[in-house]
């Protein structure tokens, strides 16, 4: 066998040994970006504020801080300081001590998992010492979407589309600033089709079109 027709076949080996291995493991990849959260979703130093006064809510802050890691505790003198702080979306939700027992605000809107999470969290802490909580959603989600399943659907085709457009973009020969112009150029196509279709489609986004 000569060198000139070696050397072709050792460099479709290689070609296929990169296939065999790669697309294993970008898939492994791909798996534990999306399934290892979804696995271990849990608060972890969530924002969360407690309103009233600084007597009635050292206990509330007490009980909260047993969680060790899962609450940022923000503290508010009412529950208007409280729910302004939700909807700046400086707190995903907050505790408000009113003489009527403990009130739990969230903001669906902010993320539903979120809401979620907090309720259970906040209405496990609350059932152990023997009282109920109320919940007042501050900041509801989109009422074509209520559950967020639409934006949650949403990540992986956007996804796909980032790692498509670098593909398209290799495979073309494009390099330095054309190469930068056309995933830049893509990005903004695909925001836009996304906005389109989650706000002035579905209305599952009920935002500023441009931010979103």
């Amino acid at each position: 066998m000569s060198t000139a027709s070696a050397t072709p076949t050792r460099a479709h080996r290689r070609r296929l040994i990169a296939v065999v291995v790669l697309v294993p493991l970008l898939a492994a990849l791909a798996l534990w970006a999306f399934a290892w959260p979804a696995a271990r979703t849990a608060p972890r130093d969530l924002p969360l504020g407690v309103a009233g006064p600084t007597a009635a809510t050292a206990q509330v802050e007490r009980q909260l801080e047993q969680k060790k890691g899962a609450f940022e505790i923000h503290r508010y003198a009412d529950e208007a300081a409280a729910r302004d702080a939700i909807e700046d979306r400086t707190v995903y939700g907050a505790v408000v001590v009113t003489p009527q027992g403990p009130k739990l605000l969230t903001a669906s809107a902010a993320g539903p998992t979120v809401a979620q999470l907090l309720q259970q969290a906040v209405a496990r802490q609350a059932s152990a010492e023997g009282t109920q909580i109320r919940t007042v959603d501050v900041v509801a989600a989109p009422a074509n979407d209520p559950r967020g399943a639409a934006l949650n659907a949403g990540v992986l085709p956007l996804a796909l589309a980032g790692i498509a457009a670098g593909s398209v973009v290799t495979m073309t020969g494009l390099r330095g600033l054309r190469a930068v112009a056309a995933l830049i150029g893509a990005a903004v196509l695909v925001g836009a089709a996304a906005a389109g279709i989650a706000h002035s489609w579905l209305g599952v986004l009920t935002g500023n079109w441009w931010a979103e």
